[in-house]
């Protein structure tokens, strides 16, 4: 089965400057550790007796709990059932760091198969007929991830060695005797497909790419590969169609104008391909192109953007998921007579990384919400009942302490409707106000969802009202909302966050005079551009390796990035023909406006927004005596996954809004 994998093909720029949550150029699941990709929503109410979850807008008393306490829930991710379907493997960073364990199906104990104090290491599979498997990590957070062999002895292999090699796997043969991989080794810019077989593990060229071509899928008779290309701007790109065999590259959805097509999935029986397209529409449907005849039939269309369709291994099974409103919802169908497949009841929350048995018995997936971080589950079709194989939530928090999301919408300064994810904490009240944080989300071109966020529900623990906002250019909300903000950036995006403000402002339990902006990567470009732009609207700011200067950055791209390189200038500038547009944008000219205090986080080898960007703001304020504090983590790139530097992070975030922005000299580290 091909991995499911979050929203489609659109943005690029996302998955470059954002987290992985976007409409655009979506990352493969063993690329990052993300368990927040959702998949489906399912509603059950829940069990008073057994750890309540809050009411929307309950206002009751909760215990508050440190830092540690929050960081000690276990994040989790990757699911593939072992040959015998006995064993589930899965990453886990219990032990502060991501590694690999296995867990039998029926449920029992974890057994940690990586042993890493070092580097974050992820699960990518299971060998179809033993015990081995495929693993990944890369140095510090440079991104340049290889494929790894753990033997049945123990002893790693690295098969996909270079000093600066970056690769991806892409799934196995559907005779399970090899499996497809892309790598950069021989041109930094762009990823060649090789096969590898089992028997020999040697790779096989299977297509040289010259052009910047994106991954899409291989058909199981393996004539074909699918990509998709980037086009004139983030909302434009086509999908190709590679013949193995007569070496044919062909466009099947040539266009004019901004349309975006992603390849999605092959059949089963290698009859047709189906993508998503938005064509003539606000949002994607599913397309299905017959590989003999090259007719095109849209098969299924939604009110909202359909995310992603998938196949079992055989086809006894279909999933599509569609966009909702900040979560995605799924629905299974069986293949041969397309009925609704029923879905186990849950509590409310999403479902992500499915993953079907080889048998189509059985699927594994993950289960959060809100107050519920995710879950390891194995569902079985025959019995209809899922089984919880693990418990992430620090059992030292109840999480009825911790507070329900709700999705808010208000007018912008134009009138626009922006959405938003709002967090009311425990007890406050208009007679109990409390300060309010507008988080920006990253990308351009991500979405605020709906997942548990350990650092969001830290800050409203510690009474901070919080609101994720969806400016314009937000994915998840049509096209024209999604390129309302292209060569905008600094300005209506930006005011779109002002206004956000404001809307706090008319919430009677939030003190109108103590709001701040916090984000992290394009969200901590947000961050910067309000400070110096808007110099009087925010109270302080929390930027988490934001863009400073937008030259440098779409100077430095990293090179596997070359594919998206035009997408990227048509989106936010080009640095050749538009240089003084992007200094009128970039905080860091405009340093000397910011008076407001700063904190900055920075990952030292972050290949997307590089710590320079931090640096130069930093130093700039410094030397205008503004109030600026930094943080830098060695062992980091974009992102942080150490449970050390999770602490370490959110805990100065705290003291700092709690000096700057609450006004007491608060601390993490001791619960009251």
């Amino acid at each position: 089965m091909k991995p499911i994998r979050f929203l489609p093909c659109v943005l690029l720029l996302v998955a470059f400057l954002g987290l992985p949550a976007m409409r655009g150029q979506r990352p493969s699941p063993e690329q990052k550790p993300d368990v927040s990709n959702k998949a489906l929503i399912t509603k059950q109410t829940p069990d008073p007796k057994k750890n309540p979850s809050p009411k929307l807008g309950e206002t009751r008393a909760a215990k508050q709990y440190t830092i540690e306490q929050f960081m000690a829930t276990t994040r989790l991710g990757g699911a593939s059932f072992s040959a015998d379907e006995e064993s589930i493997l899965f990453h886990s960073n219990k032990t502060g760091i991501f590694n690999v364990y296995a867990m039998p199906v029926a449920g029992g104990e974890a057994k940690q198969l990586t042993n890493s104090t070092k580097e974050s290491t992820f699960s990518v599979s299971y060998f179809p007929a033993d015990a081995r498997f495929l693993y990944r990590y890369d140095k510090g957070g440079n991104e340049n991830e290889h494929l790894y062999l753990r033997e049945l002895d123990g002893k790693e292999r690295d098969l996909t060695p270079g000093e600066k090699t970056k690769a991806n796997f892409y799934g196995w043969s559907q005779d399970r005797k090899s499996f497809f991989f892309g790598t950069n080794t021989r041109d930094p810019k762009f990823f060649d497909i090789f096969e590898m077989s089992i028997a020999d593990l040697k790779p096989v060229l299977l297509y040289k790419d010259e052009t910047g071509y994106q991954f899409g899928a291989i058909s199981n008779d393996k004539k074909f590969i699918a990509f998709g290309k980037p086009g004139n701007s983030t909302a434009d790109s086509d999908v190709y169609l590679y013949n193995n065999e007569t070496k044919e590259m062909k466009n099947i959805t040539a266009h004019t104008g901004d349309v975006d097509n992603s390849p999605e999935t092959f059949d089963p029986a290698s009859t047709c391909l189906y993508f998503l397209s938005d064509e003539g529409s606000e949002f994607k449907s599913i397309v299905r192109y017959d590989l003999a005849t090259g007719q095109k039939t849209v098969t299924e269309k939604a009110a909202w953007d359909i995310a992603f369709m998938s196949f079992s291994r055989t086809g006894k099974y279909r999933i599509v998921g569609t966009n909702e409103d900040a979560r995605t919802k799924i629905r299974i169908y069986e293949g041969a007579t397309e009925k609704l497949v029923p879905l186990p009841p849950l509590p409310e929350g999403d479902i992500s990384g499915i993953r079907f048995s080889e048998s189509e018995t059985k699927m594994a997936f993950y289960h959060d919400g809100a107050t519920s971080p995710a879950n390891l589950y194995v569902y079985d079709f025959a019995t209809q009942k899922p089984l919880k194989l693990t418990a992430s939530l620090n059992p030292e928090i109840n999480a009825g302490d911790l507070v329900e999301a709700r999705v808010v919408r208000y007018k912008s300064f134009d009138g626009m409707e922006i959405p938003a994810i709002l967090y009311q904490p425990h007890g406050a009240t208009a007679q109990a106000k409390v300060p309010g944080i507008v988080r920006v989300h990253g990308g351009p071109g991500g979405q605020a969802r709906m997942p548990y966020s350990a650092g969001v529900q830290f800050l409203v623990n510690h009474g901070y009202a919080v609101l994720d906002v969806n400016n314009r250019g937000s994915s998840g909300y049509g096209k024209t909302f999604y390129k309302a903000d292209d060569q905008k950036h600094g300005r209506e995006p930006l005011w779109d966050c002002v206004e956000a403000k404001k809307y706090l402002q008319t919430l009677d339990y939030v003190d109108g005079k103590k709001i701040g902006i916090m984000g992290g990567s394009y969200g901590g470009y947000m961050v910067l551009a309000a400070l110096a732009f808007k110099p009087e609207e925010f109270n302080a700011g929390v930027d988490i390796f934001g863009v400073s200067n937008w030259v440098r950055t779409l100077q430095s791209i990293p090179p596997y990035w070359e594919a998206e390189r035009k997408s990227l200038y048509a989106e936010i500038g080009d640095p050749n023909t538009q240089l003084d547009m992007l200094r009128e944008i970039s905080p860091l000219f405009h340093a000397d406006k910011i008076t407001k205090p700063l904190i900055v986080l920075q990952g030292a080898n972050d290949p997307r927004v590089i710590k320079p960007e931090s640096d130069e703001i930093v130093d700039a304020i410094k030397k205008k005596k503004g109030v600026v504090e930094y943080v830098v983590f060695d062992n980091e790139g974009h992102g942080f996954t150490k449970k050390a530097n999770e602490i370490r992070g959110n805990k100065a975030i705290l003291d700092f809004l709690d000096k700057y922005l609450k006004g007491t000299a608060g601390s993490g580290a001791g619960a009251n």
